[in-house]
């Protein structure tokens, strides 16, 4: 019913505290959000490779959209983006900041040359 009126479901910090597999299955879920603890020592760490690279296959399997937290450095998006992660959230794209400095980066053609 949510999704018929245009809402869409995350679940956030997937694979940490409260977030479980059983949601999946529960809830027709949106995308998933990769919890950044899994991300900080990508590609180095293997275990944690491997987990992320589960996670997206199975997302992928089940249509469901995946976000990295925590993205920052080069090496983690390229892991990411040959894993087929869809989207990336962290550092390597930029600091918090208030909505209209936020606002001049997007629209900024050099910003996103940078930073991607």
């Amino acid at each position: 019913a949510l999704q018929k009126q245009g809402v869409e479901i995350s679940i956030d910090d997937f694979g940490t505290g409260y977030s479980s597999f059983s949601y999946l299955k529960q809830f027709a879920i949106d995308k998933l959000k990769i919890d950044r603890e899994f991300i900080r020592d990508i590609p180095h760490n293997e275990d944690d490779a491997a987990i992320v690279e589960a996670i997206i296959a199975m997302a992928k399997r089940m249509k469901i959209l995946v976000v990295a937290e925590g993205v920052e450095t080069r090496e983690q998006l390229q892991f990411l983006q040959n894993a087929g992660c869809d989207l990336v959230q962290g550092y390597l794209l930029g600091k918090p900041m208030p909505e209209a400095q936020a606002s001049q980066c997007l629209q900024d053609d050099a910003w996103l040359r940078e930073h991607l």
